[in-house]
């Protein structure tokens, strides 16, 4: 499988080769500051090869200290963007860089006990096909 992706301005531009084992959903402290959302969205493979199509050298990664959590992001927009860790085992990809579908759904949801407290029942909140006042 090859699955194409870049980030928000389209300076850094990458195709991962391979299968993606797991799809997690994790809302994690750590995740949701990254994100600035409610939970990370990562794709992982142990086998995927990683290619960096453009812009590379403007790939920025920053590990919090002590801990196993990486980001790496986009030097001139912030997009996350795919990062490979545990000394070439792990490649991570976050869902939302990628410009293709993604094949798999998620497996679960991960870190829940930390999750917001603005995280609950989200389906029941009102769905707009696009931006309120259109």
């Amino acid at each position: 499988m090859k699955t194409n992706g870049s980030c928000l301005c389209g300076k850094v531009r990458f195709v991962v080769e391979g299968d993606f084992e797991h799809f997690f959903l994790c809302h994690c402290q750590r995740c949701r500051k990254d994100t600035g959302s409610a939970h990370a969205a990562n794709l992982f493979s142990t086998s995927a090869m990683l290619t960096w199509l453009s812009g590379e050298d403007e790939v920025n990664t920053y590990q919090v200290p002590g801990s196993r959590h990486v980001k790496s992001f986009c030097s001139h927009c912030g997009s996350a963007v795919p990062n490979v860790q545990m000394e070439g085992r792990l490649t991570v990809v976050p869902a939302g860089s990628l410009d293709d579908d993604v094949s798999i759904r998620p497996d679960a949801h991960i870190c829940v006990a930390s999750k917001a407290n603005w995280d609950e029942e989200l389906d029941l909140i009102p769905k707009l096909e696009g931006m309120p006042g259109n």
